[in-house]
């Protein structure tokens, strides 16, 4: 078979097939007397083979090696190419991410679209600084996409910076609380944590509708953050996790103090007094619990919570009984 009909049936142009055989890859078994290749069964399946490892990734030095190599194994090489191939998507799916960013902040121009580019490629940066500053720039004249700012929120580690981008976040629009949300649903622990405490930071309806449903999250740390944050805006349904907080331990001062927040009138005060009585008197852990308890009863006014503190300064544990009796005094003396 002639080189041309070689072209028609295999979709190699002769061209390249002239390259083939200048690198060695392929050789016509024959000529015809005129001097023409002529290819046989043996070279066309050859150049299949080699069309067929080409379209996996590979160079035509590593496409020579596996046709030739007889120590060659098939499987080093799938695994070469799987992680090449990762490193590239890996690249793409970046690139695309960068585009779209860049998509959503409409820039006017190209002035525009470059002080977008500069700051994204800030927020990435491996300088704690360079990035603390590019959160605070973000509500300049060219904003950086909400997109950006949740996934940089998501993934830095730095108090500052983290700060800096809950700042940003906050004026950022509405499309942060449902982005946040999903940092909720993360397998990192530490992910789900700084969602749940930029959602705390967020105003407005949205932000408040997800920190109550994190009331009901598996993570703790997330009930938690969701609790005090919801509970300051003064949303009685964070005072089991407020109380849960107190028992475990778990930043309960700062729980004790939003329940103070939160019995801000008699009523309110006394069914707060009355679920932490609930809670000594069911609490079968050891003595640390219930003495949380009692100095968190001291924060909440009304007569209520003042019987329970008399009726705890006779308590059989004598930790419980004088931390009451101390607090029972302070709130008499005031």
């Amino acid at each position: 078979m002639l080189i041309g009909e070689v072209a028609r049936r295999s979709g190699v142009s002769a061209r390249m097939l002239r390259h083939y055989e200048s690198l060695g890859l392929v050789s016509p078994s024959g000529r015809t007397g005129s001097g023409y290749r002529e290819y046989g069964t043996e070279d066309i399946r050859r150049i299949f083979h080699i069309e067929s490892l080409r379209a996996l990734g590979l160079s035509l030095r590593e496409v020579r090696r596996a046709l030739d190599d007889a120590d060659f194994t098939p499987s080093s090489l799938v695994e070469d190419l799987i992680r090449r191939t990762r490193t590239r998507i890996a690249a793409e799916t970046e690139l695309l991410g960068r585009l779209d960013r860049l998509h959503a902040a409409d820039p006017a121009d190209w002035e525009d679209a470059l002080q977008v580019v500069t700051l994204l490629q800030a927020l990435g940066s491996t300088s704690a600084d360079a990035r603390q500053r590019a959160a605070l720039s973000s509500a300049d004249t060219v904003p950086v996409p909400v997109e950006a700012l949740v996934e940089a929120a998501l993934d830095e580690s730095d108090p500052h910076v983290a700060g800096a981008l809950r700042w940003a976040l906050a004026r950022s629009g509405d499309g942060a609380p449902a982005l946040l949300a999903q940092g909720l649903g993360s397998p990192v622990a530490a992910v789900r944590e700084r969602a749940v405490r930029s959602l705390a930071e967020l105003d407005g309806g949205a932000a408040v509708g997800h920190l109550r449903d994190a009331l009901a999250h598996t993570d703790p740390v997330v009930r938690g953050h969701a609790a005090v944050a919801i509970g300051a805006r003064g949303e009685a349904d964070a005072v089991p996790a407020l109380l849960d907080m107190v028992v475990e331990g778990r930043n309960d001062t700062d729980a004790a103090d939003t329940l103070s927040v939160l019995a801000s009138d008699t009523a309110t005060a006394d069914r707060i007094a009355h679920r932490l009585v609930e809670r000594l008197a069911h609490t079968a852990t050891a003595a640390p619990a219930r003495g949380r308890l009692t100095q968190a009863l001291a924060g909440i006014p009304g007569t209520r919570a003042s019987r329970a503190l008399a009726e705890l300064s006779h308590d059989a544990d004598r930790a419980v009984a004088v931390t009451a009796t101390y607090l029972r005094q302070l709130r008499d003396a005031g």
